[in-house]
């Protein structure tokens, strides 16, 4: 084994356990927060290590051998260097950390050129804003309806919500997987072998289940301190918004983005919705120190990457 395959297999590792541990409470958070007083991890985890198995399954079918759903056209394969192993490993302190950075911008900018680190961040500012839009028309139109801020969802009801809760988390784990498995994909064979399809599907569920049985981590308080987020409506309807704007990215180009972008640009644009439908008991003062704080921690994983790509590709791979 000589040691690009060793670098590839740590970049693989750490970047599975930083893709699962940082990103996926994007999608599985309000999962989590909703049913941990219901259900047992360990079902959860079970639910969600199922529909794992499927997407990774279902593309490495479909795309010859490839777990990235297409994600990676523009990213060419290369030889795994040092540099590239330590870029999970700089999102792994991160996520200890707490702070929400973007596991695309920190991972994939090693691998790839400036050109489609640019076309990158376009199409992530464009998502963070488009889904920041979306949300605010979305629970302004909402709160004539529900009140997030009070789970009032009736007792004889709560089955029906649940039932569309668990597809709707379905839907978007499958969606943001599409999307997202990029990040660890990068470290192995564009056509993998059905070993190591299997291999990587069971690293993935093992650094899952330690996600569940640890309730999300630090970054599950970036869900629950949004409004209403435990409540089972409320997440619900927060997974189906989220979905739908990954799948309308997926089919829009194959350029990889932040996911997490879109994802604080939705919960930004929600919260400010929900303030201004309750001026009387919710300020605005409230809400923009908030977002402001998820905001500014985008930006200092943004910088990190920044200069991570410069530094690969101006003093490492001219070294």
């Amino acid at each position: 084994m000589d040691y690009h395959t060793v670098y590839a297999a740590i970049g693989f590792m750490l970047a599975a356990y930083a893709v699962i541990g940082n990103d996926s409470v994007q999608t599985l958070g309000t999962f989590i927060a909703s049913n941990s007083r219901v259900f047992k991890w360990y079902w959860l985890w079970l639910a969600a290590s199922a529909v794992l198995a499927v997407t990774l399954t279902y593309s490495w079918v479909v795309n010859d051998g490839d777990i990235s759903y297409g994600r990676l056209a523009q990213i060419p394969p290369v030889q795994i260097e040092w540099y590239h192993a330590a870029a999970p490993a700089v999102l792994v302190l991160l996520t200890r950390a707490g702070i929400p950075v973007s596991t695309t911008f920190l991972v994939l900018s090693v691998f790839a050129s400036t050109v489609v680190l640019e076309k990158m961040l376009v199409k992530s500012v464009v998502g963070y804003g488009l889904a920041a839009i979306v949300a605010y028309g979305v629970w302004i139109v909402l709160a004539h309806f529900i009140n997030e801020k009070r789970n009032m969802v009736k007792k004889e009801h709560r089955a029906y919500w649940r039932s569309f809760q668990w597809l709707s988390t379905g839907f978007l784990w499958f969606t943001w997987l599409s999307h997202d498995m990029a990040n660890i994909a990068v470290y192995l064979p564009r056509e993998m072998p059905l070993p190591l399809l299997v291999l990587s599907i069971a690293v993935l569920v093992a650094w899952l289940g330690y996600i569940f049985q640890a309730q999300g981590g630090k970054i599950q308080k970036i869900v629950l301190e949004k409004t209403g987020s435990r409540f089972m409506r409320s997440a619900t309807i927060i997974d189906l918004v989220y979905a739908l704007l990954l799948l309308f990215f997926k089919e829009l180009n194959d350029i990889p983005m932040s996911t997490t972008w879109v994802f604080v640009g939705l919960l930004t644009g929600r919260e400010l919705a929900i303030a201004t439908a309750h001026r009387a008991h919710y300020k605005l003062g409230y809400v923009f120190p908030l977002v402001g704080k998820d905001f500014l921690k985008m930006m200092i994983g943004l910088a990190v990457s920044v200069s991570l790509v410069l530094s690969v590709h101006y003093i490492f791979s001219a070294a």
